[in-house]
């Protein structure tokens, strides 16, 4: 890993129904629910799942409009994105850009926990969508607590 990548994050599951994810994650297979929240600006519903080290999030459309609404019609309910865990989300988008790196987001977005995103497209990762997420010195990337933005 280059010395700004610090890791997997998370995997993006979308979802259509993420109560019955929500259970399916938690209830049926047993991992615990550690929190979950509202992106009003992104049109989107998201539950955290631990399983540990990293975790998996839960992701479903608050409305037919969201920007997950197109991948739910294209190819159903499954894996979404990896996301990698970064110090410095702008050195490392101008690095993977200057090295010929496809961006979906040249500049960083509000993610779950108010942190800063940015999406690099399937294309520079051999077909899968890759997210970065900013993670302040510090920290141990792990927000685990119910927060609701």
């Amino acid at each position: 890993m280059g010395p700004e990548l610090l890791g997997i994050d998370h995997i993006g599951v979308v979802v259509t129904d993420l109560a019955a994810a929500t259970r399916a994650y938690g209830d049926i297979l047993g991992f615990p629910i550690t929190g979950g929240e509202t992106l009003a600006d992104r049109v989107l519903s998201i539950r955290f799942v631990d399983t540990g080290g990293s975790r998996i999030e839960l992701i479903a459309p608050s409305r037919d409009d969201s920007e997950v609404s197109a991948f739910l019609s294209k190819r159903g309910e499954g894996l979404h994105h990896v996301c990698v865990r970064v110090r410095d989300l702008e050195a490392t988008l101008a690095r993977m850009k200057s090295a010929g790196a496809r961006l979906i987001d040249d500049t960083p977005k509000r993610g779950a926990h108010g942190r800063r995103v940015a999406f690099v497209h399937p294309k520079a990762a051999h077909g899968v969508l890759l997210e970065l997420v900013e993670i302040p010195d510090g920290t141990d990337g792990h927000p685990f607590e119910e927060h609701h933005g």
